[in-house]
Formats: C-alpha cells, sequence, structure tokens
C-alpha cells in the first residue's frame, strides 16, 4: 500500500520519519514538487506495523467464523436428532393402528 497517512492515522508514529508539516521555505509556492515525502520510513516496516494492528481483528474474525460454524454444525445435530425422534413416534403409531386393525378384523 502506497497510501500516505493523515493527521489523525499517520503513516508511522516516529516523528523524524513523518513527512514535514510545512512545505520548505527554499521552495517556491506553487513548486511541482510534492510537500510530503517519507523521507526514512520504510515500506515493509510500515506494512509490518499496519499487519500488526490488525492481527487482534483478524483473530477476532477467525474466531467468529469458527463459533458460527460450530453453531451451524449443532443446529444441524439438533435437527438431526428431531427428526429422528419424530420418525419413531411415527412408527409407533404406525405399529399401534396395524394392532388396532388386526384386533379389529379377527373380531
Amino acid at each position: 500500500m502506497n497510501a500516505s497517512g493523515t493527521i489523525s492515522r499517520p503513516l508511522t508514529h516516529d516523528p523524524m520519519k513523518q513527512a514535514p508539516m510545512k512545505p520548505i521555505s527554499s521552495e517556491p509556492v506553487g513548486s511541482a514538487t510534492p510537500d510530503t515525502t517519507n523521507s526514512g520510513a520504510y515500506a515493509p516496516r510500515q506494512n509490518r506495523t499496519r499487519e500488526m494492528q490488525l492481527q487482534p481483528e483478524a483473530l477476532a474474525r477467525a474466531h467468529m467464523h469458527e463459533r458460527l460454524r460450530e453453531a451451524e454444525s449443532e443446529r444441524q445435530t439438533m435437527r438431526l436428532i428431531a427428526a429422528r425422534r419424530m420418525q419413531q413416534r411415527a412408527e409407533r403409531a404406525s405399529r399401534r393402528a396395524r394392532r388396532a386393525l388386526v384386533m379389529a378384523v379377527m373380531q
């Protein structure tokens, strides 16, 4: 990422590596040279710092994803258990109905 920092979120917290706040006085106004330079800032170091700052968020996101997967798995298990119970109840009712039919025919 080549994003330069803002005042509220500087690219680096090291004052020696931050861009100067004011243009250099020897430069004419409206000069073509940019007034924001990161003279000593090392890009991979900045990315590593940004990645390290975002690690807790990534960890929390992964944790939440895992918890959602576990919850969905548990819901699926509960649906399967309920379906088995209903099937057993239906089979018992079917057996009772057959017995009642046999008893009615035999009499």
